[in-house]
């Protein structure tokens, strides 16, 4: 299929960087629309979290041994559940120890495993953001439909599945 990229209008995207040339092809606009909202939703979270003296990599790693129950999970499995696994592990666990929102154990049948587990203050300052970050979420109900977010959500994984 031809590219008629320099036959159209600029794009959103183009005005938004302020790039004046067109883009190379779709896949090239596809990639940095979906780096840029990216960057706009983190910002969102970020700003959302600021309150809560907590990064959106913490608020993540809070989520996740939520999900994971008394039973808490090794230091590396919470890595590769991260929305950004190459985050710090080690610096985020221990900067939510030292706040007091997990606690770290070793794990019964090998001692050199780390367990970590989400306290009660931990889940308290979840119940606390949980409709803070609802109520940004919900933001996006104006702009698309639920049919159209499921078809986003779906597009989304695709994209995910092709370049992982």
């Amino acid at each position: 299929m031809p590219d008629d990229s320099h036959s159209r209008e600029p794009s959103r995207l183009q005005a938004e960087i302020g790039q004046t040339r067109p883009f190379s092809n779709a896949s090239q606009e596809a990639l940095l629309g979906i780096a840029r909202t990216a960057s706009v939703i983190d910002r969102l979270v970020t700003r959302s979290l600021a309150p809560f003296k907590l990064s959106s990599a913490q608020y993540n790693v809070l989520r996740i041994l939520r999900g994971a129950g008394d039973g808490g999970l090794p230091t590396l499995a919470i890595r590769c559940r991260l929305i950004d696994p190459s985050a710090a592990i080690t610096r985020l666990i221990d900067k939510l120890e030292k706040a007091g929102l997990v606690s770290r154990g070793r794990a019964a049948s090998d001692r050199r495993e780390v367990i970590c587990r989400i306290t009660p203050a931990g889940l308290d300052l979840l119940e606390r953001i949980v409709p803070v970050i609802d109520e940004e979420g919900r933001r996006l109900e104006p702009a698309l439909s639920a049919e159209e977010l499921s078809t986003l959500i779906h597009l989304l994984d695709r994209v995910r599945d092709t370049l992982s």
